[in-house]
C-alpha cells in the first residue's frame, strides 16, 4: 500500500493525464484513486483495451488523505479503495453510491465470509479487494527476534524505527500494545496511547507510508509496523527482513472498492470493480501485491504452501486475537485530530 517519490510521479501524470482525455465522452472515461503499491501494472491497460473506458489512476497513502481529499472536492473520482471502517464513514456521510449489482455480476465469487460485514452489513456500497493483518517488519542483522508491539520502543533501535504516518494505526498500535480496545472512545484511554507515541516519537527515524519499501529494504531502517502484503514483497528484496505478528494481537482489515458519490461515470465505475474481481485479474493483484485475496476462485487455486502462509493466510489463533477498526463517533474523531497534532512530524 497500503514510493513516496513515485507516488508524487504518479499525481503528476494525473495532472498530466486529465489533459489528454477531453477528447473522451464522460462515459469512456473512469477516475480511479487507489493506495500505492496496490495493483498490477498491467492491469488498468487491459481493462482499456477490452472495454474501451480510459482509466485515468491516481494515488494516496492512506485512508485519511483520501477522506480529505474526497471532503473537501478537491478533485472527483469515480472509484477509491477505503479501508473497512473508512467505508462506514463514507457511508454515513453520503459519500459514496449504492452499488448496481447488475454490473458487478464477478460479486458472486466474493466469500462469504467477507460478505455482510459490520462497515457495509447489506453489501450495498463496496466490495471487497484484499484483506491482511499487520506485524512487525524487522531486519534480522540488527534487530533481536520481536515479540511484542514494545519493540518499536525499544532504545538498542533508536533513530532506526519507522511508525505510520497516520493516526489509526498509529494511535490502534499503541492501544493493542496496551491491551486496549481499538475502537475505544475513552479519551483518558486515548491520552495514554498518544502520550506512549510521543514517548516513542523521542526514538523515531520518521512517520512513513510508502517511504516505507526504501527504507526497510535498504536496510536505513531497522524495524517498522507492517501491512502484511507489503512486507512480503520488502521481504523479497531484502532477505535480511523477517516478520512476526505481536503477542499481544494485531489490526486485521478489509480493504474494498467503492464508487464516490456524484460520479461521473457510475457504470464505468462499477464495471471497473467487476473487472478487477474477475478471477484472472484479481490473480493478477494478488500475485503483484501479496495481500490476502477474498475472490473465491483465486483461493482455490492457490498451492497449499501459499495457503499455509501465516502472513497472507493466518491461523485462526492469530485472527482470534486480532482486532478490526470500526467507524467512531465524531467527538472521538476530532479527539483524534487534536491528538494526532501534536503526535505526528
Amino acid at each position: 500500500m497500503k514510493k513516496f517519490g513515485f507516488v508524487i510521479a504518479c499525481v503528476m501524470l494525473f495532472t498530466l493525464t486529465l489533459s489528454s482525455c477531453k477528447s473522451y465522452a464522460p462515459n469512456e472515461v473512469v477516475y480511479v484513486y487507489n493506495w500505492g503499491e496496490y495493483i498490477d501494472s498491467s492491469v488498468n491497460d487491459k481493462f482499456e483495451q477490452e472495454t474501451g473506458i480510459k482509466v485515468v489512476y491516481s494515488e494516496y497513502d492512506n485512508n485519511e488523505s483520501m477522506y480529505a481529499t474526497l471532503k473537501n472536492g478537491s478533485a472527483k473520482y469515480d472509484v477509491v479503495f477505503p479501508s473497512d471502517y473508512m467505508v462506514s464513514r463514507l457511508i454515513s456521510e453520503d459519500m459514496v453510491e449504492p452499488l448496481n449489482f447488475d454490473n458487478i455480476p464477478n460479486f458472486q465469487y466474493i466469500m462469504d465470509n467477507f460478505k455482510g460485514l459490520e462497515y457495509d452489513p447489506q453489501n450495498a456500497y463496496s466490495v471487497p479487494y484484499t484483506w491482511g493483518i499487520i506485524g512487525l517488519l524487522y531486519n534480522t542483522k540488527y534487530v533481536e527476534k520481536p515479540t511484542s508491539w514494545s519493540a518499536l520502543w525499544d532504545e538498542r533501535y533508536s533513530g532506526k524505527t519507522l511508525m505510520y504516518n497516520n493516526s489509526r494505526d498509529a494511535i490502534g498500535i499503541s492501544l493493542i500494545k496496551n491491551g486496549q480496545d481499538v475502537n475505544t472512545t475513552d479519551t483518558a484511554v486515548l491520552d495514554a496511547a498518544a502520550a506512549d507515541l510521543l514517548e516513542l516519537k523521542k526514538g523515531l527515524q520518521m512517520m512513513v507510508s510508502d517511504e516505507i519499501f526504501n527504507l526497510m529494504e535498504s536496510a536505513s531502517a531497522y524495524i517498522t509496523p507492517a501491512y502484511g502484503g507489503d512486507a512480503i514483497t520488502m521481504m523479497e528484496e531484502n532477505p535480511d527482513l523477517s516478520y512476526v505478528i505481536p503477542e499481544e494481537g494485531t489490526n486485521l482489515f478489509v480493504d474494498a472498492m467503492c464508487v464516490v458519490k456524484g460520479s461521473r461515470n457510475k457504470e464505468a465505475a462499477e464495471k471497473y470493480i467487476n473487472f478487477l474481481c474477475r478471477q484472472d485479474i484479481a490473480e493478477l493483484n494478488r500475485a503483484e501485491t501479496c495481500y490476502s485475496t477474498p475472490q473465491q476462485q483465486v483461493y482455490d487455486n492457490l498451492d497449499e504452501d501459499t495457503k499455509n502462509e501465516l502472513i497472507e493466510y493466518p491461523t485462526d489463533d492469530i485472527l482470534a486475537k486480532s482486532q478490526v477498526y470500526t467507524n467512531l463517533p465524531q467527538e472521538t474523531l476530532d479527539y483524534y485530530s487534536k491528538l494526532w497534532a501534536d503526535i505526528k512530524f
